[in-house]
């Protein structure tokens, strides 16, 4: 006995049923983004180091910002003493990929004597040479004539910052170190007093700032945005956000507060 086939018959949706499929296709399309735009980006996070340490004359201070044993920077107090009188000169140098934030001088590369809060970089250059932060020269030497003469952005500044620029991994981040270097008697000090900088590569970093964490999420009004355009009380739309969504969908279940 030969069998005849079943023919399916075709069952024909309201309009409303048909553009509430649509929208349902919709949501579970965006599903895939909506898990990814959940993922929150690297942790941003600053790695600060209080310090107070002398910069002694004609013994640079190798800085290491990361401290992975790799000299990133060098403060260096030079100081020399002639008949006729003397030169003390504070510099901040880097190595090749490296640099300091400032601006170019008549002679030499200032480096920046930036304010706290400033943002790091600053739309200035980045120096890797040594970069002059302050200069005194007392006597006849050179552009000195008796009268003591002074040069560069450090010359008695007190908890100013240094914008720093360099490699981890060859990739670039940013930084500070904080100084204050103070001239009086024919003597010149000068004080490293913390440095910090920023474990997210090409992310700018603010003066001064010595803590904080800054992770993005997508908040809640992102769901209500999503929900509202599909129009529907289901939750296959809000499931596709994630917890801001299945927070919304709760409180629809449960209703207004009372």
């Amino acid at each position: 006995m030969r069998l005849t086939p079943r023919l399916r018959k075709t069952v024909t949706l309201a309009d409303s049923q048909h553009q509430r499929l649509n929208m349902y296709a919709i949501a579970a399309g965006a599903a895939g983004v909506g898990v990814m735009a959940l993922v929150p980006p690297a942790e941003a996070k600053i790695v600060y180091t209080p310090a107070h340490h002398v910069i002694e004359k004609n013994s640079p201070y190798n800085l290491d910002l990361n401290h992975d044993g790799k000299t990133d920077f060098t403060l260096g107090y030079g100081y020399s003493r002639v008949t006729s009188g003397t030169i003390r000169s504070v510099y901040a140098g880097a190595p090749v990929g490296n640099g300091v934030e400032g601006m170019a001088g008549s002679q030499r590369f200032l480096a920046a004597a930036l304010m706290r809060g400033t943002r790091i970089p600053n739309r200035q250059r980045f120096w890797q040479p040594n970069a002059l932060m302050a200069y005194v020269c007392d006597g006849f030497i050179g552009s000195c004539r008796a009268t003591t003469s002074f040069k560069g952005n450090w010359v008695n500044a007190t908890n100013k910052y240094l914008g720093l620029k360099f490699k981890i991994h060859g990739r670039t981040h940013y930084g500070w170190a904080r100084l204050s270097i103070q001239y009086a008697n024919f003597t010149l000090t000068a004080t490293l007093t913390g440095y910090a900088y920023e474990t997210i590569p090409n992310k700018p970093i603010i003066a001064g700032k010595t803590e904080g964490t800054e992770v993005s999420h997508v908040d809640e009004a992102n769901a209500l945005i999503l929900t509202e355009s599909i129009q529907q009380p289901g939750t296959l739309g809000l499931l596709a956000l994630g917890s801001p969504g299945l927070s919304v969908w709760r409180r629809r279940e449960q209703g207004p507060a009372q």
